[in-house]
Parts: structure tokens; sequence; C-alpha cells
């Protein structure tokens, strides 16, 4: 969530920071409440304050043999009038923290006004593929034609927008995630296996929740008290020190996790949206960096930059795009997309979210830092990148590798994890 302190200063300026992602939001609600509680906090205080004085003196008056009925009386009055404005503050206080939590993460100042049609490629690496002498497949097609997915199996086990990995398929998948595995821990990241059922305060805390609890998986019952399967490993990691003060020499603090993503919202299944483009369960290696203010920046060029490097090394051509603030989640004060190209598309599809969510997740969960030199707790800095989701992946390294006898090269970095090999062949 956004400091309150911030609405309170200067409504009219963050209104307009809102309405870089479209969105009108009037404070007028929210500042009469939190003048409302700051008025009855005061008046609470006073009260309290008088209790206190007067019941440290009832013992002084009884010593004194005088008559402190009508002083019990009046203080067991008080008493009361104390328990029901603190009701009243308590319910006034959700109230607030309620609207807080439903606000989304303010955009950095230096993003494009509007939603994705003002998204701006900033850098192409490679150059798209081309195919001398045949006619390209679809990955769905090469799939099928390889072994390598079943589709239909996979829609009867589970429905539309599920598959199965078979042979080859499966081990390409795998070395697929021991490659970026690899590449994190050799980065300085700490892998982790994460639980994929979550409580509801890692939703709260990740900024998913309240505002997107229809687009997860219930495991009882919707709500809280009750877990979901994550939909991403970002959703466990930046709940890791929740409720946490560390100190400013622990920082930076790097994982790497590799979970199964669960997602409800799965696509329209548009031809565009076919084969593995879209589903409600993938493969995701995702890096999460807890940080400074100051690392910050740092930290986010950095995740940009591994999540492009893994492209790189796998051969393939893609875009890194800046994103507009309408397009950036909630969450989130800055993203950046590598796309990877599709060649029987025609299209770019994001294969990683490079995002600073600065100090907004942190506020949710209550993770802090103390600084060294002033010995004050300053909230941490939560940013995250995916390190990368293979559904994507998977299928622009098949199309943009295919051979002209319906092979496909395996891309050298991934040989070492499938023995050596160097081709996937279609089955006699």
């Amino acid at each position: 969530m956004i400091a309150l302190e911030l609405i309170r200063e200067n409504p009219q300026k963050i209104s307009e920071r809102y309405k870089k992602r479209g969105k009108n939001i009037d404070f007028t609600e929210l500042l009469e409440l939190d003048k409302q509680r700051r008025e009855l906090t005061k008046t609470v205080e006073e009260m309290k304050a008088e209790r206190n004085k007067v019941s440290s003196e009832v013992p002084m008056l009884k010593k004194q043999g005088k008559d402190v009925s009508q002083v019990v009386l009046k203080m067991k009055e008080l008493g009361n009038k104390i328990a029901e404005q603190d009701k009243v503050l308590n319910e006034v206080s959700q109230k607030i923290n309620y609207m807080l939590l439903c606000l989304p993460n303010l955009p950095d100042e230096d993003l494009a006004s509007g939603g994705k049609e003002n998204n701006v490629p900033i850098k192409v690496f490679g150059a798209k593929p081309t195919f001398k002498g045949f006619t390209p497949k679809n990955h769905v097609d090469l799939c099928k034609s390889l072994g390598l997915i079943d589709y239909e199996r996979g829609a009867k086990l589970a429905g539309n927008g599920a598959w199965v990995y078979t042979g080859d398929g499966a081990r390409l998948e795998w070395a697929l995630l021991n490659f970026f595995i690899e590449e994190h821990v050799n980065d300085g990241y700490q892998f982790m296996l994460l639980p994929h059922m979550l409580n509801y305060e890692c939703g709260l805390g990740a900024g998913q929740f309240p505002k997107f609890e229809d687009d997860v998986y219930w495991i009882d019952g919707k709500g809280e008290g009750n877990k979901f399967l994550l939909p991403t490993a970002e959703t466990a990691l930046v709940n890791y020190y929740r409720g946490e003060i560390l100190k400013e020499s622990e920082l930076p603090k790097k994982f790497a996790g590799f979970t199964p993503c669960y997602r409800r919202e799965a696509g329209s299944y548009r031809a565009e949206e076919r084969g593995m483009i879209r589903g409600h369960q993938f493969n995701k290696v995702e890096m999460v960096q807890y940080t400074t203010k100051e690392q910050s920046d740092k930290a986010f060029d950095e995740l940009v930059n591994k999540a492009c490097k893994l492209v790189e090394k796998l051969g393939l051509h893609f875009q890194l795009t800046k994103l507009a603030a309408g397009d950036c989640s909630d969450s989130m004060c800055r993203t950046y997309d590598i796309e990877i190209w599709i060649p029987s598309m025609q299209i770019y599809k994001e294969v990683s979210s490079a995002s600073n969510a600065r100090d907004y997740q942190a506020r949710r969960s209550g993770m802090k830092y103390r600084d060294e030199k002033t010995g004050k707790t300053e909230f941490m800095h939560t940013l995250n990148a995916s390190g990368l989701a293979t559904s994507r992946v998977f299928p622009a390294l098949i199309e943009q590798n295919q051979n002209a006898d319906g092979s496909i090269t395996i891309p050298e970095v991934l040989r070492k994890y499938m023995g050596g090999q160097e081709k996937i062949i279609p089955k006699k």
C-alpha cells in the first residue's frame, strides 16, 4: 500500500499520478475518515489519561479514609465510554486500511500515461529467424509431430488450458528449468522450493488481494482464513520476511524460486493463444530481490539484464519493452517486459516481466530493515522478474529452431541437460 501521509499532504498530486494508470480516484472519503480517526484517537487518549490519573489517586483516597464509591462509579462510566470510542476507532481504522489496501501502487514519474498502446520497445535482440526452402510450422503441429506435447489427453485429464509434456518434450522442459536455475545460482541467487498452497496473508501482502481474489484457485473456500494455489512464486517469495525487521547489512536478499503457477484466467483460446501460450498451469522460475531504497534502481536493472541474458543464451530473437503506467500490474511502480518472437503468430509474447514494487508490498506485510546510521526502521523495497516462464519460451524455441526436415535444433546451452542430444527428430 502507499503511505497515507502522501495522500494527506497532497491529494491532488497523488490523484494526478493515478490518472497515468487511467484511474480517477477521489480521496474525499478517505481523508474524512483519516480526520475522524485522528480526532477519535486524541479523545480516547485524553480519556485514558484521565482514567489513569484518577485510578492512581484512588489508593491514596482510601488510605485517607475517604469515600471513593462515586469516583469508582465515575471511572466505570469513563471506561464504558472508552470501550465505545475504541470500538468506533477500530471500525474507522479498518475502513481506512481496507481503502488503502485497494489502492494500486503509484507509477514512477517517467512512465508514459495510458495502457499497452503506449508501451515502448526500447531494445531488440537478434534478428527474426528466416526459413529458406520450406514453410515453417506452428509449435502445436511441431510438438505433435515430434511427440513433445499431448494436448488432447491433457484436455481429457484437466480440461482446456492443460497439456502433457511427453518424451523429449518433458526432457526439454526440464532442461530449460535446470538451465535457468543453474544460471541464477551461479549469479548468487538462493534457490528456493516453495509451498504451493498459501494463506490469505500472502495474497494480501503481494498486492493481489483483495482486488484479484477471483483470479486464484481456492482450496477450501474463498477469503480470509483460507488457502489458495499460488499464481506465481512471487506471491510466496515477497512474503518471506513478513512481519520481520532485517539488518541493513543483510540486504540485498536475492532469491530464485521454481514452482508451477496456477491461474484461473487462461485466455480466450483465440488462434494466438493456442497450444501452450496461455494455460491454467505452467512452470516458471521467479527471481525476487529485497533491497534498501538506495539499492532499488540498481536491482531493477540487474533483474532486467538477467532475464534478457537467459533468452540471449538460448539464441532466440526477442525485444525489451517499457510498459506504460496503465499496463503495469496494480502492485508495481514500473515494469519492463521481455517479449519473445513467435514466428507462426508474427507477434511478440511476454516471457518475463521485471518489476519494481518499491515499498508497496513491504508496507502491506510489515517488512522493514534497520538503518545502520540512524537506527530507524525503514520499509524494504521488493522487486521481481520471471527467470523465465517456460510456457512461451518452449513454443518460441520450437518454432525459431525448426529445420526443413521437421527436426528441432536444441540450443547448445541445453544439450548437457539432455545427454548431449543436439536435435529432436520426427518419430518414424
